[in-house]
């Protein structure tokens, strides 16, 4: 249920308040949400609100990188010993990785300049939309959203900015994700022995396969979180401007160019 009822039928609308989060329609950076499929494939879809699409290429990333073990075979390379990175990559399915890595680029590319076209249609169409829903589930409306108290939260636990913000997918995949990578990796034991001097400890309990996975999951929660803060706050500030603009402004005000008030 939510406060909406539309009686005509748009073609085009800017947002959708729903109880596991808002979708919205903004300009993004293609080469920005390419940049962050690279980094991991299924980040860039996230971004754009294609969670279907998103976990899919994700939970891939995730599967076929598990039976490679191309993560500890990128350790070794960055380390200059590439006769041990060739010996512990699974050749069998790395041939599998390259087009769907791909493809996964090329498709959040494509999706973003979509996305980008159909907002100024949306904004100059300017259709209603709901600000407000409630279900058996949860509830969500629209509120301003400080950024940098979502960067913080996320600083601690990745996922907790986007538990902020109610982006309630990415936040479970975040959350769920950093639970794996944080047990299969020993990281918190390895960081133990690390903050006591025992280096040589540290890196022979610290799992590379696993840990390797951390870095991109931390920095996307911080992005994804702080830059949906951004634009919750602008979509906020647009509807609360429409409501006025609709209900107590007179339909007779006109403000001429040039003119001050």
């Amino acid at each position: 249920m939510n406060n909406f009822r539309n009686k005509y039928r748009n073609r085009y609308y800017l947002a959708n308040v729903t109880s596991f989060g808002t979708i919205q329609l903004h300009q993004r950076n293609p080469l920005i949400i390419a940049l962050w499929s690279v980094a991991f494939p299924g980040f860039g879809h996230l971004l754009v609100h294609k969670f279907i699409t998103g976990f899919a290429l994700f939970f891939w990333e995730f599967y076929i990188n598990q039976l490679t073990q191309l993560n500890t075979a990128m350790m070794h390379s960055f380390n200059g010993n590439f006769a041990q990175a060739k010996a512990v990559l699974n050749e069998k399915y790395i041939y599998l990785y390259i087009p769907v890595y791909l493809f996964a680029i090329w498709d959040s590319y494509r999706t973003t300049v979509d996305g980008n076209k159909l907002h100024l249609l949306a904004k100059r169409e300017n259709a209603g939309y709901p600000s407000f829903t409630v279900s058996p589930f949860e509830m969500n409306y629209l509120d301003k959203k400080k950024p940098w108290l979502a960067l913080v939260w996320s600083m601690t636990i990745p996922s907790l900015g986007q538990l902020y913000i109610h982006r309630i997918l990415g936040a479970a995949l975040t959350l769920l994700m950093t639970m794996f990578i944080v047990i299969h990796s020993n990281m918190i034991e390895g960081f133990h022995y690390f903050l006591l001097g025992n280096f040589p400890k540290s890196r022979e309990i610290m799992g590379a396969q696993w840990f390797l996975y951390f870095p991109s999951i931390y920095f996307f929660g911080l992005y994804d979180s702080y830059s949906n803060a951004v634009e919750l706050t602008k979509l906020f500030d647009c509807e609360q401007a429409d409501f006025l603009k609709r209900e107590y402004q007179s339909p007779n005000f006109v403000l001429q160019k040039g003119e001050k008030i």
